[in-house]
């Protein structure tokens, strides 16, 4: 098959690893990571992405994102199937299923978890100052929160801007561990030094667990099982299912 893939950066080493290993002829295109944070303008952009691909080019369009703050919502295809993995955020992708996510979040909630790709994008938003404490913002937010520091500063004085800053990342104190999922062929990039600096920074508990990538590898070798991958039509959109399955096909606008 020659297939399409439309997906979040932030599986960009893992997707290009499995890529190499597929039977198929495959296109990447990757969109910047942060999208999930303002998922309305992230779902228009994936729309104008998937709206751009040539009708007849491609035997399926595959979209690496998770349902991740219903920025699936709405999507269509116009004439190309649209392959989508039944996960929850892209969490899933590096654990190998929706069943394994489950488990070890029911076991863990708690639990923030990091990737090569998660650090590397970190790594980027902190380039332009859009990052704090370990919490990358979304995709435009660089400017945005330097405007809002910038702002708070004059109106309150640089203290009270500091205070207010610290207010934005009173997130980490909902979570206890901080766990690498980690691969084998990641394992050059100093990872654990990097999660490890992040957990003592939160007062956290660092973790380590091996990455599974099975779904993610069905999904390019196209063995799109029903229970793990929706297959979406032309004519068709994608909808929250609100179960387990996570993502279903509904009638789109005028069919």
């Amino acid at each position: 098959m020659f297939l399409k893939v439309l997906a979040c950066e932030i599986a960009f080493r893992e997707i290009c690893h499995l890529a190499a290993r597929s039977p198929h002829v495959v296109d990447l295109e990757f969109l910047t990571q942060g999208y999930h944070d303002i998922p309305k303008t992230g779902c228009a952009e994936i729309q104008k992405r998937i709206d751009a691909v040539p009708a007849g080019r491609y035997d399926a369009i595959l979209l690496g994102y998770g349902l991740c703050s219903n920025i699936l919502q709405g999507l269509t295809t116009p004439h190309t199937p649209l392959v989508v993995p039944r996960a929850h955020d892209c969490i899933t992708f590096f654990l190998g299923s929706r069943q394994r996510y489950q488990q070890l979040f029911s076991e863990r909630p708690g639990t923030y978890y990091y990737t090569s790709g998660w650090l590397e994008c970190l790594q980027r938003r902190r380039d332009y100052g859009a990052v704090w404490g370990g919490a990358s913002l979304p995709a435009n937010a660089g400017a945005a929160a330097r405007q809002a520091y910038t702002l708070w500063t004059r109106k309150y004085g640089e203290e009270e801007a500091q205070y207010l800053m610290q207010e934005l990342n009173r997130w980490t104190q909902s979570y206890s561990h901080g766990v690498l999922i980690q691969f084998d062929f990641a394992q050059h990039l100093d990872l654990p030094r990097q999660v490890r600096q992040i957990c003592h920074q939160h007062h956290w508990q660092y973790e380590e667990i091996h990455g599974d990538l099975a779904l993610l590898q069905h999904w390019l070798d196209g063995h799109w099982d029903p229970p793990d991958f929706l297959v979406l039509q032309p004519g068709q959109k994608i909808a929250a299912s609100g179960g387990p399955d996570i993502v279903a096909a509904e009638p789109a606008a005028g069919t």
